[in-house]
């Protein structure tokens, strides 16, 4: 039952996405940007977490939980290291995540060919 409630949810956040891809002039890059500062905005007043809890992996894995992921960890950070934290939280929560990321794609990028014709 778990894994159907994160396919539901989850698969409602994208189905939301594409909603606002089709019907605004926002460009990718901009719907990014707005899930990520939405999902820091949401843990911020407190509405992600207990969504979270609910969702479990329908609400982690879309960027709205790296957005909640970032805010988690400044939030840490701030409370180790005042204000200095606010630079170093975000960093240390999503360095596993993204540092894989970063391999993957470098290894895949060995990989496969592009598909770019000169």
């Amino acid at each position: 039952m778990e894994y159907v409630k994160a396919f539901v949810i989850g698969g409602l956040i994208c189905a939301l996405v594409q909603i606002l891809l089709d019907k605004t002039k926002l460009m990718p890059g901009r719907i990014m940007v707005l899930l990520v500062c939405s999902g820091a905005f949401l843990s911020a007043i407190g509405l992600y977490k207990p969504f979270a809890d609910f969702a479990g992996a329908g609400a982690s894995v879309p960027l709205l939980g790296f957005g909640h992921l970032l805010w988690e960890g400044m939030k840490k950070s701030i409370a180790e290291n005042g204000f200095l934290g606010l630079f170093m939280g975000g960093f240390t929560a999503c360095a596993t995540g993204v540092s894989a990321a970063l391999i993957f794609s470098y290894l895949a990028s060995l990989v496969f060919k592009p598909k770019i014709k000169d």
